[in-house]
């Protein structure tokens, strides 16, 4: 019988926020490897000071980080740094570490830093994504249409339309939520609406007003969350200005997708939405839709791939 050989271990370590946590799942999922994803919390005087401090001991995590040591390690937020530089450490340097988005230290205390383009850090190391990687695929997708099959009976052409809300760039006025649910009630499709936290319960009675009637989807909150379903099903999606992470994943599918513009603004969200506006992938909404076609991002299976090329001489060099 021919061994086959082994599969590197791989931790995802996160401080548990969902948007940095399916960052750093997309790219784990893209390696086709066995992983397990640890969320962590630090003690005084870390939780203050990190990732400057340095000096992590065992006592720095809660909960304690343990060896064996993964031989990948694939991280995200402030916290996860001084995991990442601590795992380095006790490894023996044996651990490949990658951090994704930009760590606010120098990216040599990593073996690979994933950035994207809108945000300034560049290096030997770096490597930059046009989004942000995530764990939407065509697979993903395609069981999703299967896991919510009531959404393809909705009458074609149906539009995914994804809510955030304020945040600390943006702010979603009730004006800007009516001006959306008169655009929407404007156009001749199906459409099927989703809205997180941050929509707020004055934006989102609007919007239920307005658009939960006979012929479109309104989730409720109630079930399983049919986010996956509703890009699965799309024909096109429109998705408000404060989210990079449900931009991005709406830019995976290939899809023609929509920002819905918010008041308010910050620089490098704004780049990131002139950077894909300039890729093809995004367009503004002003209340009509067109199709138009681009290639679908596909940052997770970007940094999977560099990661794989990487470890090839970083795994020679640690024997």
């Amino acid at each position: 019988m021919i061994k086959q050989p082994k599969s590197p271990s791989c931790w995802v370590i996160t401080e548990g926020i969902a948007g940095t946590e399916n960052q750093c799942i997309g790219v784990a999922d893209a390696l086709n490897i066995p992983y397990e994803v640890k969320r962590i919390s630090l003690t005084q005087p870390w939780k203050s000071l990190s990732p400057f401090i340095g000096f992590e001991t065992e006592k720095s995590f809660t909960p304690a980080l343990h060896p064996p040591w993964p031989e990948i390690l694939i991280a995200s937020g402030r916290k996860s740094i001084a995991a990442s530089k601590y795992i380095k450490k006790m490894s023996q340097g044996k651990t490949f570490t990658v951090q994704i988005q930009d760590p606010r230290i120098a990216p040599k205390h990593f073996d690979l830093v994933a950035v994207p383009a809108h945000d300034p850090l560049r290096g030997g190391n770096v490597i930059v994504t046009n989004g942000a990687p995530n764990k939407i695929t065509n697979h993903i997708l395609e069981r999703a249409k299967k896991d919510f099959p009531h959404l393809g009976e909705l009458k074609q052409p149906r539009v995914a339309v994804l809510i955030g809300g304020s945040s600390k760039a943006y702010n979603m006025t009730d004006e800007t939520t009516r001006t959306l649910v008169e655009q929407l009630n404007n156009i001749d499709a199906s459409l099927m609406i989703t809205c997180s936290r941050r929509t707020g319960k004055e934006n989102q009675a609007i919007l239920e007003s307005g658009l939960k009637k006979p012929g479109n989807f309104f989730w409720d909150g109630e079930g399983n969350n049919p986010y996956f379903g509703l890009l699965a099903w799309a024909d096109y999606i429109l998705v408000t200005a404060d989210s990079a992470s449900m931009i991005s994943e709406s830019c995976t599918t290939g899809k023609p997708v929509y920002m819905v513009a918010l008041e308010g603004g910050a620089r490098r969200i704004e780049q990131f939405h002139h950077n894909l506006i300039e890729y093809g992938a995004l367009k503004k909404f002003n209340g009509t839709l067109e199709t138009f076609s681009y290639k679908p991002l596909n940052d997770s299976q970007m940094v999977s791939n560099e990661i794989k090329k990487r470890l090839k001489d970083f795994t020679k060099g640690a024997n």
